[in-house]
């Protein structure tokens, strides 16, 4: 899971900046964690309040990366380092706050482990799918999902395309032909909110997605788009691949194939995992 760590089966979005050999976390998502609150953006803001007014330099150490949002689209949000989101947390009362600092600590050596050993962090993403109950040929799936979609978006850069907008409108098309849903759309289908829309494919979804998006990349490939424009064309292209093989799966099964089935429907509950344990 790019970009996307585990503390007790909650995501906190994160960027690790090889070159300063940082981790940077989401400030909300550790507060949503820490506090519960079901507005944590309003937390955060009061909290910014008042350690500006106490005189605290925390703040002034914040940076403003952009992390996936909700919607799927990069948007830039606060974020901190682990010395930073030590003191921040110091000042949250929460009976997390000592588990979550020996889970900071983990993830440094996790990282360091994966930079002698990039098959750690295969590994590591395998284990984290399996405790939320997922099924191996899912988590295979999605795995290699992981991997076409790092490829196109690298074709992408290499036809000096932007990450953000460029990107997400990109996505949308390839989404919108295959599906016949933007991301938007169909997020609300499978009835998700803050979740990865990936996360909650099934294995014929997340299938047609990766030929969608590879298509696309070998498309790109081939042709060279130079500007935006005839990008958006390839990427139609690429999802018309797919589309094609949806209609003919659904011709023969008589089965749609884009349904609202989300995790929470095809994985048994966190309850039942750790009775099979």
């Amino acid at each position: 899971m790019k970009n996307i760590k585990l503390f007790e089966e909650k995501k906190v979005r994160s960027h690790y900046d090889a070159d300063k050999e940082i981790w940077y976390f989401s400030v909300i998502d550790v507060i949503e964690i820490l506090t519960g609150s079901s507005i944590p953006k309003r937390y955060w803001s009061d909290l910014k309040k008042k350690l500006t007014k106490e005189g605290s330099e925390v703040y002034e150490k914040i940076v403003r990366l952009k992390l996936e949002a909700p919607d799927g689209k990069l948007r830039e949000t606060d974020v901190a380092n682990t010395e930073t989101l030590l003191r921040i947390i110091q000042t949250i009362p929460s009976p997390k706050a000592e588990p979550f600092k020996q889970w900071l600590a983990r993830v440094g050596n996790e990282r360091l482990d994966e930079m002698q050993d990039p098959e750690l962090t295969i590994e590591r993403a395998m284990k984290e799918y399996m405790q939320l109950g997922y099924s191996e040929k899912w988590i295979n799936q999605r795995l290699k999902s992981i991997e076409v979609r790092k490829e196109l978006t690298d074709e992408w850069k290499n036809r000096g395309l932007q990450e953000g907008i460029q990107f997400a409108t990109l996505t949308d098309i390839i989404t919108k032909t295959w599906s016949g849903n933007s991301t938007k759309e169909y997020k609300k289908l499978k009835g998700l909110k803050k979740e990865n829309l990936r996360d909650n494919m099934t294995n014929t979804e997340l299938i047609l997605n990766m030929l969608a998006e590879a298509s696309t990349k070998d498309i790109s490939a081939a042709t060279k788009p130079v500007t935006f424009e005839e990008s958006k064309k390839v990427a139609s292209q690429g999802g018309n691949v797919a589309k094609v093989a949806l209609k003919e799966l659904e011709s023969k099964t008589g089965k749609s194939v884009v349904t609202s089935a989300n995790a929470k429907s095809f994985l048994p509950t966190i309850k039942e995992n750790k009775k099979l344990e």
